[in-house]
């Protein structure tokens, strides 16, 4: 190919893309980043950010003490009749604090910092499909909805969970990997200003417990963030209505918390979760996967953005190696290695995610966790640093059971 757009086309300015084309630039590779909307833009979301992701901002620069980002401490649970607050762990590999940023912005704020960085971005081009090689079969670049190509040496796709790139390389998502399904509307609340995340463990559809958390995540503009998350591990899923059990779970509420329809600020919005790793090979014929569209998700706790900037700086880190100086044969080997790097950094601990998402779905099994668990403070910290992915490598014993647990798991 005699004159590509750019060395690498990143298609997607969410997290994951953002993440993506910062690292490449930060390697000197020239980048084109492409999003289908314009900015601002909404996308559904929780809000909030643990400390896992939190490391990614500071990684990146993005300056987390200007107005608008809310800061807290750790985790209010709430559940089998108790009510109790856990702080984030103090670690040296993550901060102890964790944040709240709708979206709204937060990928806005993401996307400028790689523009920043020598990142060029187009808004409102929305990709269609992959440009092939007619010999190889290799990507080399894409089509847009407006007729135009683009070309490139490499392409990372970044579209999320119905990514289109991917699809049209031929690549399916695997029905042995969990599913979410999450939803989530905003309200004048009082308790914007909540110091904690605050997740519910017991849904109820009637009289079945179902295997999912609610949150309440005060956004610090006079809103609260309210939604959940639901699993497709029990025989509920898919015969639910999500919104309703939303609102129903709503009017259960203390009434001067507010989450009434007429202190509601926007619609109840839906999303997909796809997790543990959905759609593999993460590399296959020039075409790289991060973020949701190689379902990155984890699925003990349906933490996505963390999850979206690390792969994204993972891909990065092999395309800089790989483009740098190498023929094409040298090129693809380097490629080739990601999907392994990622299975090796994330494999085992999300094939523990999975055997958890299995047994929470079966009858009896949430509801026995959520009984005799929480009463016990030391476990519920234990918890806390598995669901959330939060250890040191030379840690105390609880790093060192998880550690080693995730090290001898199956990879994903």
């Amino acid at each position: 190919m005699s004159s590509p757009d750019a060395d690498v086309i990143v298609v997607g300015a969410g997290p994951a893309g953002s993440a993506t084309a910062w690292y490449l630039a930060q390697s000197g590779i020239d980048v084109l980043l492409l999003e289908k909307t314009r900015f601002p833009r909404e996308k559904v979301c929780g809000d909030g950010l643990t400390p896992r992701a939190v490391k990614q901002l500071q990684n990146m620069d993005v300056d987390i003490d200007a107005p608008g980002w809310i800061r807290n401490k750790g985790l209010r649970v709430v559940g089998g009749g108790l009510r109790f607050e856990l702080d984030w762990p103090r670690l040296e590999r993550f901060p102890d604090f964790g944040l709240v940023r709708t979206r709204q912005d937060f990928d806005q704020i993401l996307a400028a910092n790689a523009v920043k960085n020598g990142v060029r971005l187009m808004e409102g081009v929305t990709v269609t499909g992959p440009v092939l090689d007619d010999r190889s079969g290799h990507i080399i670049g894409v089509k847009t909805k407006d007729g135009r190509e683009y070309r490139s040496r490499l392409v990372v796709a970044a579209d999320g969970n119905s990514t289109r790139l991917a699809l049209g390389m031929g690549l399916h998502k695997r029905e042995d990997r969990p599913m979410g399904v999450a939803v989530r509307t905003y309200f004048e609340s009082p308790r914007h200003d909540d110091d904690y995340l605050e997740t519910w463990l017991e849904l109820w559809d009637g009289d079945t417990l179902l295997p999912g958390y609610g949150w309440v995540f005060g956004v610090g503009d006079g809103t609260s963030n309210v939604g959940l998350g639901l699993l497709n591990t029990s025989a509920q899923f898919g015969n639910i209505d999500y919104r309703d059990l939303l609102r129903r779970w709503c009017r259960s509420m203390p009434p001067e918390w507010g989450f009434t329809e007429e202190n509601m600020t926007g619609p109840i919005r839906g999303a997909a979760l796809p997790m543990a790793f959905n759609r593999q090979p993460h590399y296959t014929r020039g075409l790289m996967l991060v973020g949701d569209s190689g379902g990155s998700i984890n699925p003990f706790n349906g933490e996505g953005i963390a999850y979206a900037m690390e792969t994204g700086e993972v891909a990065a880190e092999v395309i800089a190696k790989a483009i740098k100086n190498t023929t094409p044969a040298q090129r693809e080997r380097i490629l080739r290695t990601y999907p392994q790097v990622l299975k090796s950094a994330y494999g085992g601990y999300f094939t523990l995610g999975r055997l958890f998402v299995e047994a929470i779905g079966k009858p009896g099994v949430m509801s026995f966790g959520t009984r005799h668990g929480l009463p016990h403070p030391r476990l519920m910290r234990f918890a806390l640093k598995l669901l959330g992915n939060l250890t040191d490598r030379r840690g105390d014993a609880s790093d060192m059971i998880i550690n080693a647990l995730s090290k001898v798991a199956p990879p994903a």
